[in-house]
């Protein structure tokens, strides 16, 4: 059997000596491992941009909003409060109104929330500190109320008419501090509720205002990330018995005046989402990958007709069927070994510059590089299966009498 070393240098001149064969050989092997790197890639990079965004939403959270007006007062959300494994609960109350500042007026979304809203809904403050049970007239506003809803930013300190919508035809405009400014979360794919857009006052002085008493919706936090749905559950029923919902109608989701989602529910479809995306792109790039391997194919077979003659020297020489084999089988794995490393580095600098522009994770699921590769080497075998077959089998003496 001929020497290994020897099979790759014999390999590697044969290479060179058809370098445009070779180079394009090498590029259809470079085009699919690329692609498939870059595709795994990007739809690990958005499954957990998908992620990111629903932990934006909230601390394990389980919201609550309900379907008709004046559904929940202080004894639904002491109901939610004393479910087991309920760590922190807020009452969220939204409407819209008009929000002057500095004689400009915009009409936002004004929500009444609890001293907990923050921990709860996992919101973020660039400055300043969230409202507390005891505060009066105070407002915590998203990054874009304060930077790009008026002419002027909105600062800290800086006061800001409300005027509320009481009854149908009356009016209440009220004057409130900002206390903090929300920091910008850049949650652009899921949104239960954008506080970015908002203003935040607390519950009890906008129902002071509006003559009212109850809440708008509940925003719960389980305190086990692993039992969200658990507890969501048994929120649900408790919140379902309270309001009269039997055993019998307690399947049917239509026989219940609110509406309940939770986190663990988000990130299940979010995470379909993904795979589906992560699919669609991973076949597109395996058949760019499967082109590549019926490229090699093509070239090894006219490198067997090209080279007849050489292989019946080699043949008369003392070489046997299987060196002739292994040394076209070490020239096809040689090929898909550099189209590997290329295709790998393209791949890797394809999927980054993408994830880079789209503002995504940029994420490379370990052992991607070592798959692409292995994947490389596996085709460039495959492909030279054939042709290295066909030139073992070669008579010599037919061999040297070819043109």
């Amino acid at each position: 059997m001929i020497p290994f070393l020897s099979a790759v240098k014999i390999a590697l001149g044969s290479i060179r000596s058809a370098k445009l064969r070779s180079t394009l050989t090498v590029l259809g092997i470079v085009i699919g491992v690329a692609a498939v790197i870059a595709n795994v890639s990007l739809g690990a990079s958005f499954n957990q941009h998908f992620t990111n965004e629903v932990n934006n939403l909230g601390s394990n959270f389980i919201y609550i909003q309900g379907m008709q007006q004046k559904l929940f007062y202080d004894n639904e959300m002491k109901i939610v409060e004393n479910t087991p494994g309920v760590s922190g609960v807020s009452p969220l109350k939204a409407q819209t109104a008009e929000v002057t500042y500095m004689s400009q007026t915009k009409n936002i979304m004004v929500s009444g929330v609890g001293g907990d809203y923050d921990k709860v809904a996992n919101s973020k403050l660039q400055k300043g500190t969230f409202i507390n049970d005891n505060d009066g007239y105070v407002a915590v506003i998203g990054y874009k109320v304060a930077n790009e809803k008026f002419d002027r930013n909105i600062s800290v300190r800086n006061s800001i008419n409300i005027t509320f919508k009481v009854g149908e035809n009356e009016k209440v405009t009220k004057t409130f501090k900002v206390k903090a400014i929300i920091k910008n979360p850049e949650n652009t794919v899921v949104q239960a509720y954008d506080d970015n857009v908002a203003v935040l006052i607390p519950i009890d002085v906008m129902n002071e205002v509006l003559g009212e008493k109850d809440y708008g919706g509940v925003f719960a936090m389980a305190e086990d990330s692993t039992k969200i749905q658990e507890t969501s559950d048994e929120v649900d029923k408790r919140l379902a018995r309270n309001f009269g919902i039997s055993e019998r109608d307690f399947e049917d989701k239509d026989s219940r005046p609110y509406m309940l989602i939770n986190q663990a529910q988000i990130l299940k479809q979010t995470g379909m989402m993904a795979a589906a995306l992560s699919s669609f792109l991973t076949t597109v790039a395996l058949i760019s990958l499967l082109v590549g391997s019926i490229g090699i194919m093509n070239i090894m077979l006219v490198s067997v007709t090209e080279r007849t003659r050489e292989i019946g020297v080699l043949k008369s020489l003392g070489f046997t069927g299987f060196d002739i084999l292994f040394l076209f089988m070490i020239e096809s794995i040689l090929l898909g070994v550099f189209g590997g490393v290329l295709g790998s580095t393209v791949g890797i600098a394809g999927a980054y510059s993408v994830e880079t522009l789209l503002k995504l994770p940029v994420v490379f699921p370990l052992g991607l590089i070592a798959v692409g590769f292995f994947v490389a080497v596996v085709v460039g075998f495959i492909s030279g299966v054939y042709p290295a077959r066909k030139a073992a089998k070669m008579k010599p003496v037919d061999s040297l009498r070819h043109e």
